[in-house]
């Protein structure tokens, strides 16, 4: 339906409404008139005193001029431009700032901030003379300060100069930069006080913006980690140079993938919770698969790092051939559940979304989780006591062959979780787990072999100052920047961030 047939059904549908209401209606007829004349000006200011009379029957009516189910036949077509909308969009949103519900509001008062006019003053002062939350208040205020921007009083120009000031919205800047020419603004305080309140905008938005690259630098980082943290077990403490390592993280993601069809075909009321479902079962699957590959394969190579390498890289290649034959060549969709839709807006210019703010609280807890098992459980003593001596823990009566089996499949299953979290906030297929091999040992190597707690650091310090040079820089030249900052850190510094303590006894 046409624009103007919406607008010509609205008048008639207010009409309708008139003659039922009577002689409670709060419309008079000659509004009517008004907002269907063909003078842009008249159906503005019509739009207006609808909306400061507060009439809630116009919230009926002006969102949709579908009510009628049929219109005369001669009605005549109203000429609708984006002023006229605008104009509509801020009258609702005007009487809806009269709501009890304050989230209904906080959305008027949002709405009603771009596109308010001089009319919907008395309505936005009356507003604010309610108690209102800050952040209805400051959205109220910045809405007021743009109609009053351009007032003939220099002195409330001024004023609403120095509100607008106090905002972080970058589009106001295009609002105050008219007011540095002397032609468009006579005053020169005015022209100063926008001077300064530019400047201030740009000092927010600048400061908002750091703090957004250091969220998605944190966020980068707390993916590195996840799919470094199982590399860190089984190449950090045990030694083993697993090129598959990344085909690890996308069974993780897979196993993911499955687990949401399986939730959604055979209990669709669990489909909000399928992610939680998944995490044991993308553990699991990986750590099997990493368990087998150490009973076949990899407990035949100990010793023996570049046969290991070679073995492993054929592994990944069988991997990604397999998963290429039971799901397709092509990425598999992923959904979110609604509660890792969104995000929540800490500032004009920095939304955080909830399944990035999610994977650093689970990257948080599995660091937890693994440090606790390391350093507080009995596989732990035995894994650390096999890593600084494999002889002496078999003469003690370490069993190492299933300490090797154990913790080998730990790490797979830390890499399988990785892949878990990744799947909510990238493509998952055959290819997921090439991205980030290279990574995850660059992580390790920075963090220092065999220490957890480097591996910590250098993943999210590597996140964080990627993600600052890609700002500067771009993607590509951000990767060369980090590497060349790592073979530069390694010359220097080859145990890395954080140095085994003790002696080395050569195995």
């Amino acid at each position: 339906m046409t624009p103007a047939r919406i607008l010509a059904r609205l008048v008639l549908a207010l009409g309708l409404l008139l003659a039922f209401a009577g002689a409670r209606a709060a419309l008079p007829e000659p509004l009517l008139l008004r907002l269907a004349s063909g003078d842009n000006d008249e159906k503005v200011a019509a739009l207006g005193e609808i909306a400061v009379s507060g009439d809630p029957v116009a919230l009926h009516v002006l969102p949709s001029g579908e009510m009628l189910a049929e219109q005369p036949e001669d009605a005549e077509d109203v000429r609708v431009n984006n002023r006229v909308r605008n104009a509509i969009s801020a009258a609702i949103a005007a009487i809806q700032l009269d709501a009890a519900d304050p989230a209904v509001r906080l959305e008027a008062a949002r709405r009603i901030r771009s596109d308010a006019t001089p009319e919907l003053l008395p309505l936005i002062d009356r507003a604010l003379a309610r108690e209102q939350p800050a952040s209805i208040e400051s959205l109220l205020a910045s809405a007021r300060a743009r109609v009053l921007v351009e007032s003939e009083d220099a002195s409330v120009r001024l004023a609403a100069v120095r509100t607008l000031g106090e905002s972080d919205e970058a589009e106001l800047k295009q609002l105050l930069l008219p007011l540095l020419e002397e032609g468009n603004e006579p005053e020169a305080a005015v022209r100063a006080e926008a001077k300064a309140a530019i400047g201030a905008i740009n000092a927010r938005l600048q400061r908002d913006e750091y703090a957004g690259l250091a969220f998605t630098g944190l966020s980068l980082g707390s993916i590195l980690l996840l799919a470094a943290l199982g590399l860190a077990i089984t190449y950090g403490l045990m030694g083993v140079i697993n090129m598959a390592h990344g085909e690890l993280i996308m069974i993780g993601a897979y196993a993911t993938y499955v687990t949401q069809n399986l939730v959604r075909a055979w209990a669709p009321g669990m489909f909000e919770f399928y992610p939680l479902l998944a995490i044991p079962v993308a553990f699991t699957v990986a750590a099997l698969v990493g368990v087998l590959m150490e009973r076949l394969v990899i407990r035949h190579l100990y010793g023996r790092p570049l046969e290991t390498l070679l073995a492993t890289w054929g592994i990944s290649l069988v991997l990604i051939q397999s998963v290429r034959s039971l799901f397709g060549a092509q990425n598999v969709p992923i959904e979110n559940p609604q509660w890792l839709s969104g995000g929540v807006q800490l500032m004009s210019n920095l939304i955080l979304p909830w399944n990035r703010i999610a994977i650093i609280v689970f990257a948080a807890l599995v660091v937890i989780g693994m440090t606790l098992i390391l350093t507080r459980t009995r596989l732990g003593l035995f894994v650390r006591a096999v890593t600084q001596n494999r002889q002496m823990a078999g003469c003690v009566g370490v069993a190492t062959p299933r300490v090797d089996t154990v913790a080998f499949g730990l790490g797979s299953g830390i890499a399988g979780l990785a892949g878990c979290a990744l799947s909510q906030v990238g493509n998952v297929g055959p290819g997921l787990g090439q991205g980030y091999i290279i990574d995850s040992f660059m992580v390790v190597v920075l963090g220092g072999v065999g220490q957890l707690i480097g591996t910590v650091y250098a993943a999210l310090g590597l996140g964080v100052v990627n993600k600052l040079i890609e700002a500067q820089a771009g993607a590509v030249l951000a990767k060369i920047a980090v590497l060349v900052i790592i073979i530069v850190f390694i010359q220097k510094r080859p145990q890395g961030l954080f140095a085994v303590k003790g002696r080395f006894v050569e195995q």
